[in-house]
């Protein structure tokens, strides 16, 4: 009997599976972020900076922008600052536009509800992230039980095979 086949099966089936089980794990972790942050809580801030920033990382490298943001709010008494407007922070890109519309939203001097982690209050955030990786989980769940369907149908074909090679 040949076994290359079979266990050509079993190896691809084992690496769908672990491709799966890493997105599987990686969009849970944002899900899981994401849910806790719905625990946070949401106290009045007031923006104290908020403009278009710019790098140049180097000499052939084009201008990036971003939302350079600042805002204060007070936790139990305490005033604290923060410049994050998600919990990734500000996001690089070679277009102003993105950055403009965000200094239109959050003009300085205004008065919006940001969201403050109770167990780090220096850790506050405008936007809550998304729960849509949680919705999403079938997909990568889908590439780990199929994988590991593969490896399953491989590895009984493989054993049939050298059960059948014992008794001819």
């Amino acid at each position: 009997m040949r076994i290359t086949g079979p266990l050509y099966l079993i190896l691809l089936g084992l690496l769908i599976s672990a491709v799966g089980g890493v997105f599987l794990w990686l969009m849970w972790r944002s899900y899981d972020r994401a849910a806790h942050q719905r625990d946070w809580s949401e106290v009045p801030c007031r923006i104290l900076q908020s403009e278009v920033v710019e790098r140049r990382i180097g000499e052939n490298v084009p201008v990036e922008y971003a939302h350079g943001l600042l805002y204060g709010y007070e936790w139990v008494g305490k005033g604290q600052t923060s410049d994050r407007h998600t919990l990734r922070g500000a996001s690089w890109s070679s277009s102003p536009a993105g950055a403009a519309e965000l200094v239109e939203e959050y003009p300085v001097g205004s008065e919006q509800t940001c969201h403050v982690d109770p167990t780090d209050p220096e850790m506050a955030v405008l936007r809550l992230d998304s729960k849509g990786p949680g919705y999403s989980l079938w997909f990568p769940l889908l590439l780990t039980v199929g994988g590991l369907g593969i490896v399953v149908g491989s590895a009984g074909k493989l054993l049939r095979g050298a059960g059948e090679g014992e008794k001819g």
